[in-house]
């Protein structure tokens, strides 16, 4: 097989994946208030379809890198999407909620198998210098994803039920996982001279699993999303202090196992490197204020405004419009201007769409609502490129799945960070009434508090978003000679 063939079939392996896992979230959300009336279920238990499945993921992404790291990036992708996939079917054949909560939960440790595989494919396949294409071109499929899925899953609710929104993955999952396991793909090779392969990146450390770390990593984050996940419904109480408590004890843990371990889970180095620290705080920053700014604004266009879903989601529309336009232009940029210039500006245009959204009231048009978003999504689309790409770019190819499953937790985590945020606030700051209006947390506020509210709390999520612009400042700068491949400051390549 030629390597350009190669390259191809890993591309597009990675691309449908990485949506495959966008369109089972967007298209879930528009079926669950079916599903609660077809299963007789509770609120709680439809909320744990969402909650099992994520708790599974975020716990287990790193490890899922670092054994990709180990076993190879594509057979771990080829189990995590068939494993995807059937899990799927499973689920739309589910007799009731119990069936489909402990589905969810098992689709989730495929989905952590799949995720960091589909960056460590393109890491150990692209030459540094080439990896902002694939990496723009994953993020723009991404983009349409997220856009197509609320219009998709509503019709396919509408005229064949929840259960088809699950159906929906299976094929596209089964066709790409049979072509990973017949296609024989070349031995991975070094990107570059200078860049040993993963098999010289000391085999010693490459030689056991830190089964402690992993345990003590999974059992951080699981309590982490957990208090993160029941904040908003039930403010610190004994069980969310309990569980923040439990999640930085399991860190701290977690960090002395790394110093301890001759072959850590996350090698420290890397992870100190400033490159990489400021990217997965720009990632996890940029995805806590859109998605938190997202969870507030629905409230306002249906319950403030009286949109409908469909109006809602048209004005929500130039936000995915821009992510798929915008990546590409971010690829292209990136080298010329370098990874900090780009990231920075681009932090800067989220956080400015942020700051339009906040200024939002009754009055406002379409024109002023839609250019808040276009904001959003020509800064989000940036990020997601050019703070990827330095990650991956940073990490040797024997650490390319514990890059990859590092920005996979920034990127699950962030969201439920900032909707965590976003509704705690609302709830702080907005007084409760007796007027039906837009509920959060089970209370309803009339219009003009609401709208108050949101003003402030966006306002503390735009200034997330300019602690992510800071952050950006330690990115690479670009090398001389544009679109050159940039050297490693920290024992691996340098993104521009």
């Amino acid at each position: 097989m030629t390597t350009r063939l190669h390259r191809r079939l890993t591309l597009v392996g990675s691309i449908t994946g990485a949506v495959l896992v966008a369109l089972d979230g967007t298209v879930l959300t528009v079926a669950q208030p079916t599903l609660q009336r077809d299963l007789h279920a509770s609120f709680v238990q439809v909320q744990w379809t969402s909650t099992g499945y994520l708790s599974a993921v975020a716990s287990l992404l790193v490890f899922a890198g670092r054994l990709g790291d180990r076993y190879g990036h594509q057979r771990l992708f080829t189990i995590g999407i068939l494993g995807f996939a059937l899990t799927s079917a499973g689920i739309g054949l589910a007799p009731g909620i119990g069936w489909v909560i402990g589905l969810r939960v098992a689709q989730g440790i495929f989905g952590a198998l799949l995720q960091p595989a589909t960056l460590g494919m393109l890491r150990a396949t692209y030459p540094r210098g080439q990896l902002g294409m694939p990496i723009a071109l994953r993020t723009s499929a991404i983009g349409l994803s997220a856009a197509a899925g609320p219009v998709l899953g509503g019709a396919l609710v509408a005229h064949l039920g929840w259960r088809a929104v699950f159906f929906l993955t299976v094929l596209p999952g089964l066709g790409t996982g049979v072509l990973a396991l017949a296609v024989r793909l070349p031995k991975e090779t070094p990107a570059s001279p200078r860049e040993p392969s993963a098999g010289a990146m000391d085999r010693s450390l490459a030689s056991h699993l830190d089964l402690p770390g992993a345990c003590l990593l999974a059992v951080s984050l699981l309590f982490l999303v957990h208090t993160l996940v029941a904040l908003p419904e039930t403010g610190w109480t004994a069980g969310t202090v309990t569980g923040a408590v439990a999640a930085a004890a399991a860190g701290a843990a977690f960090l002395r196992q790394e110093r301890r371990s001759t072959s850590p889970l996350l090698p420290l180095g890397f992870l100190s490197s400033p490159p990489v620290a400021a990217a997965l705080a720009v990632l996890l920053s940029a995805s806590a204020a859109l998605f938190g700014a997202l969870f507030v604004s629905t409230y306002f266009l249906q319950g403030v405004l009286g949109l409908d879903p469909l109006q809602s989601a048209l004005r929500v529309l130039p936000l995915a419009v821009l992510m798929v336009l915008g990546a590409p232009a971010a690829a292209v940029l990136q080298p010329r201007y370098g990874a900090r210039r780009t990231t920075v500006t681009a932090m800067v245009l989220l956080a400015l769409g942020v700051l339009v959204l906040s200024q939002l009231d009754r009055a406002s048009t379409a024109p002023a609502i839609s250019g808040g978003f276009l904001l959003l999504g020509a800064g989000f689309g940036t990020v997601m490129v050019t703070a990827t790409a330095v990650l991956v770019h940073q990490a040797p190819v024997a650490h390319a799945g514990v890059a990859g499953g590092l920005q996979q937790t920034a990127m699950n985590t962030g969201p439920t960070l900032g909707v965590a945020v976003a509704t705690m606030l609302m709830t702080l700051i907005a007084p409760t009434a007796a007027a039906e209006g837009p509920s959060i947390g089970g209370t309803h506020r009339t219009p003009e508090a609401f709208t108050a509210a949101m003003s402030t709390t966006l306002l503390v999520l735009a200034s997330l978003a300019a602690l992510g612009a800071l952050a950006a400042g330690a990115l690479p700068r670009p090398t001389k000679g544009a679109g050159a491949p940039q050297r490693s400051t920290a024992g691996a390549g340098r993104a521009g």
